[in-house]
């Protein structure tokens, strides 16, 4: 349907010119608050222009929506959609800390077909295909296969009081990041109560999926994208052994999250 070694190419370059702006190397970035507590920078303004002109030319009979760019509903009629975060992890990136990734999708029927992250300040690039397996810098990669909740990794600055039976490792701004931990068995566990939107984990739960992670919302229910609001309450994915009891110690935590 696609080339996909174009598209690695069309993302890669995307990844290097917001890494050409990174603070992190000493570059000087604007940025900016869209709204209190959510960061905006030039570079994800640029990347997204980049990205939605490529891709749009790679494949013209793809929607679009994409986190700095208004949300056209028209997409709901269309069977291929390109899900795009410019910069996940924008907190990170702005403050020179490499916890940062394009992440970039291409969804059909709801589902999400390819995905790639690209993380040039960790010298990282994740693929996966829908059906042939996930890749970490071109090496195959697998997912946790853990069946103990209790002692489980989970990328968080700090262990919930509730929860410290778990382990904290290291915990990247961006959620797809840390979705993608998950994926090449740095982390058990990922889990998030909170609305979340489907650019920034549609990449990420496919690259995990298929190195044999579980994936849903915060109930056990499958994802879903292209949806006319497009988000979920809350991601969860986990080794497959963990993700019963994952949801039930989240369960009551939700419910109360949600309104529900």
């Amino acid at each position: 349907m696609i080339n996909k070694e174009r598209l690695l190419q069309i993302v890669r370059e995307a990844g290097r010119i917001a890494h050409a702006r990174w603070p992190g190397d000493g570059h000087d970035l604007h940025s900016w608050e869209k709204t209190p507590g959510d960061p905006v920078s030039e570079s994800d303004l640029e990347v997204d222009r980049f990205l939605r002109r490529e891709l749009g030319a790679l494949l013209p009979s793809a929607s679009w929506l994409s986190e700095e760019t208004a949300d056209d509903k028209a997409r709901t009629d269309s069977d291929l959609l390109w899900l795009v975060d410019p910069i996940d992890g924008t907190r990170d990136f702005v403050r020179g800390r490499p916890g940062w990734a394009v992440s970039v999708a291409l969804v059909s029927a709801g589902k999400p077909l390819i995905g790639i992250l690209v993380a040039p300040a960790r010298g990282e690039e994740w693929c996966a295909v829908a059906g042939q397996g996930a890749t970490l810098n071109n090496e195959p990669i697998s997912a946790s296969t853990r069946t103990q909740f209790s002692g489980s990794r989970v990328p968080v600055d700090q262990v919930p009081a509730g929860d410290s039976d778990l382990v904290a490792v290291e915990k990247p701004n961006s959620i797809a990041l840390r979705i993608a931990m998950v994926a090449d068995d740095r982390a058990d566990l990922v889990a998030t109560l909170r609305w979340g939107f489907e650019w920034d984990v549609a990449a990420a739960t496919l690259i995990a999926r298929e190195a044999g992670a579980e994936v849903s919302d915060a109930f056990g229910k499958p994802l879903a994208y292209n949806k006319h609001v497009p988000q979920d309450f809350g991601v969860l994915v986990c080794s497959p052994g963990i993700h019963a009891e994952a949801v039930a110690r989240l369960a009551v935590r939700a419910e109360q999250l949600r309104g529900g």
